[in-house]
């Protein structure tokens, strides 16, 4: 068992119920899981599928966008935080499934869902299986909607840059780390190119046998304290390296220090909408 001020993992009770107080403290996931039920296009949808759909913040945004008979499967690896949804999200429409989202075709019926939804979690995932079993699970016509955090799909919305007014807590944040705790930041390549560009998740989407039918770059606008609180959810917690929970949350403290509360935050997305062709 890992120990109590160990970065705990997705399946870890402590993690589960620190995210989902956040979900249900600040906007950002409610926010993004809104966007993404709006662009999958539910009025008239029987079945949708939340996958990696965690504790329920997406689940919840979609229950609201479907039709009363409708029903909502949602599919997640992390069995904790499926717990803290089953005690905080109950819905006779809404089913949940533990498992690998590579692997949620060997769980669900064939060309049954009008909408996958994928929020803040793709690039977690092995891309290119996911795509193939959205492609089993969907419809002839269904959407799949899902989001990729900026940095890993190589965008910036122009707002992340003209709204800044000083450094982003992740840099004091290493800064602290440095100067106080002798931390060496890992080296990387400045010219590294993005782990998931739009380019890759086309091309993966083409052999699943998915088309894209829209991506945009999103901004979502936050505080520096509503990233505070993000970034003492123990799987998020700065920086990496040796160091205890307990030494993130003072460093994240003393950063947090330099800044001003409600001074703006922005994090940058990108959105994909792809769709099963209506015939092959």
């Amino acid at each position: 068992m890992a120990p109590q001020d160990a970065i705990l993992g997705w399946d870890e009770d402590a993690n589960a119920e620190a995210y989902d107080a956040f979900t249900r403290a600040h906007p950002m996931y409610d926010a993004t899981s809104r966007d993404l039920a709006r662009r999958a296009n539910l009025a008239d949808a029987t079945l949708a599928v939340d996958l990696c759909g965690g504790a329920g913040a997406s689940a919840r945004a979609i229950l609201d966008a479907i039709p009363a008979q409708a029903r909502v499967i949602s599919v997640d690896n992390a069995a904790a935080m499926q717990r803290v949804g089953r005690r905080t999200l109950t819905d006779h429409r809404l089913r949940r499934i533990t498992a690998p989202a590579e692997r949620a075709a060997d769980h669900l019926p064939a060309g049954n869902a009008d909408a996958v939804v994928c929020n803040s979690a793709i690039w977690k995932t092995d891309t290119a299986a996911v795509f193939a079993a959205v492609a089993h699970i969907l419809r002839p016509g269904g959407r799949f909607v899902f989001n990729i955090g900026g940095g890993f799909a190589g965008v910036r919305h122009p707002d992340e840059q003209s709204v800044r007014t000083g450094p982003t807590l992740n840099a004091l944040i290493r800064q602290t780390a440095v100067r106080d705790y002798g931390y060496t930041p890992p080296s990387t390549a400045s010219d590294a190119p993005p782990k998931l560009p739009l380019e890759t998740v086309t091309e993966q989407l083409g052999k699943a046998g998915l088309a894209v039918l829209e991506a945009e770059v999103t901004a979502q606008h936050s505080t520096m304290a509503e990233k505070k609180a993000w970034l003492s959810i123990p799987v998020f917690a700065r920086p990496e390296g040796d160091f205890t929970h307990a030494q993130r949350m003072r460093i994240l403290d003393t950063a947090y220090a330099l800044t001003t509360p409600d001074a703006p935050s922005v994090t940058s997305w990108l959105v994909v909408v792809a769709q099963r062709p209506e015939t092959a």
